[in-house]
């Protein structure tokens, strides 16, 4: 599986069901959220113009995604909002193309434009780590099953506070597996054992 075959599993409506543990205060908070994913190909503008925004060959991506989300924490104060969208350009490695740069508009830990780095690794999970001016962050996604996809993440700040958070999110659209069941075509999930 490359890195596009992850994103197009992932393109649709997800409902996800979050915890943050905020390690210094040995505290955990529930949440939940809203996610929709597309995926782009590489020729779309909005691909084209986040290499050039980090002065990427266009050329070179093989695609990217659009994310939109919606979402609400326990702690939250008045006025604090979860929203927002994103969108990223996906650059492999010419030796690896299982490894490569991900480059964004807005960063998961900081709202500013950031280049982290993307690995596939030997359970199909995709790995995502990004350096920040002032923090750092690591995600794990992966698909137990075709309409559920787990997330892990941990943010450590360079002054020694870090979070780590887990999320189920579920599919609430008709995702891959259902249309092609729909069709008696097979999923684009059954390559993989899913």
């Amino acid at each position: 599986m490359d890195v596009m075959d992850f994103f197009r599993l992932s393109a649709g409506q997800w409902q996800s069901q979050r915890t943050t543990h905020h390690l210094p205060f040995r505290r955990a908070e529930l949440g939940g959220s809203t996610i929709t994913v597309e995926a782009l190909e590489a020729s779309h503008p909005s691909v084209v113009e986040i290499c050039q925004l980090h002065e990427v060959d266009p050329s070179q991506a093989v695609g990217g995604a659009f994310v939109q989300w919606q979402g609400s924490m326990a702690w939250d104060q008045e006025g604090e909002d979860h929203a927002g969208t994103t969108v990223f350009a996906l650059v492999p490695d010419a030796d690896n193309p299982r490894d490569g740069n991900l480059l964004r508009e807005r960063g998961y830990a900081e709202i500013v434009p950031v280049i982290g780095r993307y690995h596939i690794d030997d359970e199909e999970g995709l790995v995502l780590t990004t350096e920040y001016e002032t923090m750092s962050s690591i995600e794990r996604f992966w698909f137990p099953q075709p309409n559920l996809r787990l997330r892990t993440s941990v943010v450590k700040r360079f002054g020694g506070f870090s979070t780590a958070s887990f999320c189920a999110e579920s599919r609430t659209d008709q995702g891959p597996t259902a249309k092609a069941a729909e069709t008696d075509q097979p999923a684009a999930f059954s390559a993989f054992g899913w």
